[in-house]
């Protein structure tokens, strides 16, 4: 076949997956009406899941798994925003990680909104001026979010989904020679992710000045030719901020991960992890015999922590499953006393 011929094939490819694309988006706006009618949610995450398993289990192509996510998860936010435009809060700024986080649920086309604070991403999910909100729950240098976890105690809000990205961080700056600058901008834990890439380089002695988040430290780096940021290189390059050195964490697999929260529940997957607080008795054994019910279930817990809400001590838990398993339902119904439970969710790891 001659160039041309492959790209008559291409251009007919392409007008039939148009005639495709439209005739889905007919259907979902059929499936939306129903839903209308029983106050259902238009973003199922446990129904996409199953769509992409299902396609990534026939596909014999040369697409990957993660090509096959990419292109179908921007084509369900396609269709949920033609359905039904809903804001998306994130902490922000833009370019930050948690806005990197908010994009891979909900596609570029969504209506986000930046929040400064993560209990102020949870106001504005409760007052409903966004429907979904975006906020880190822990990194795997510096462990779990403490603002976060306060919140889902405070909040009545569900936990409908997590995200978990790599953090890369990039050295950015103005200045031409790396001698001559005088300050870096970044996140508190920024600097200590990439300690040994600022003694190494011999940056170690000069001001570092934290600030709310990185997206912001490459804005303030772009207006000062001798300052530098360590940010992420999607901000440096929105600040068109010249980018010296790509990923300069000291752990090349330093990832963070995000929940997703809304005010419904999800219906099980098959491929669940659930999210409890667990507020204990003041008793010697309490939390063994607690634990041990988990055991007896044959239920895999995989992350317990403790933390101080309100002067008083609560555990957080996550397990395989879903809370309206058999066996969990159980437990849930015998603590209930003791337990919130966060939400049930689509499991995207085990732990980072």
């Amino acid at each position: 076949m001659t160039l041309d011929d492959l790209r008559k094939e291409i251009d007919s490819i392409d007008d039939s997956l148009l005639e495709l694309y439209n005739k889905r988006m007919d259907l979902v706006h059929k499936v939306g009406e129903l839903k209308n009618t029983t106050g259902a949610p238009i973003y199922r995450p446990e129904r996409e899941q199953a769509i992409l398993n299902r396609l990534k289990s026939q596909n014999g192509g040369k697409l990957t798994d993660a090509a096959i996510d990419a292109l179908f998860l921007e084509m369900f936010a396609v269709a949920r925003n033609l359905e039904l435009p809903e804001a998306v809060s994130f902490l922000g700024p833009e370019a930050s990680f948690t806005h990197q986080a908010a994009e891979s649920k909900f596609g570029a086309l969504s209506t986000y909104l930046p929040i400064s604070s993560i209990p102020g991403v949870f106001r504005e999910v409760a007052k409903g001026t966004a429907k979904f909100g975006v906020i880190p729950i822990e990194n795997s240098s510096n462990g779990i979010v403490t603002d976060t976890i306060n919140c889902l105690d405070e909040y009545d809000l569900k936990i409908i989904a997590e995200v978990v990205i790599d953090v890369h961080l990039c050295f950015a700056t103005m200045c031409e020679d790396i001698k001559n600058i005088t300050k870096i901008y970044s996140k508190d834990i920024a600097f200590g992710q990439c300690r040994k890439f600022l003694q190494d380089l011999g940056l170690d002695m000069i001001e570092h000045i934290p600030v709310e988040s990185t997206a912001k430290a490459a804005k303030l780096a772009a207006k000062d030719k001798h300052a530098a940021a360590l940010c992420p290189s999607i901000a440096a390059k929105m600040y068109n901020l010249p980018i010296l050195f790509e990923n300069v964490e000291d752990d090349t697999n330093n990832r963070t991960r995000f929940f997703v929260i809304s005010n419904f529940d999800n219906l099980p997957s098959g491929e669940d992890k659930t999210s409890i607080l667990v507020k204990l008795a003041n008793k010697p054994g309490a939390l063994v015999d607690f634990l041990n019910d988990f055991e007896k279930a044959e239920v895999n817990l995989t992350k317990i922590k403790s933390h101080i809400v309100g002067g008083k001590s609560v555990f957080f838990l996550e397990f395989n499953g879903h809370k309206d398993d058999a066996k969990i339902a159980n437990i849930l119904q015998k603590h209930k006393d003791e337990i919130k439970v966060l939400g049930s969710y689509v499991k995207e790891r085990d732990d980072i």
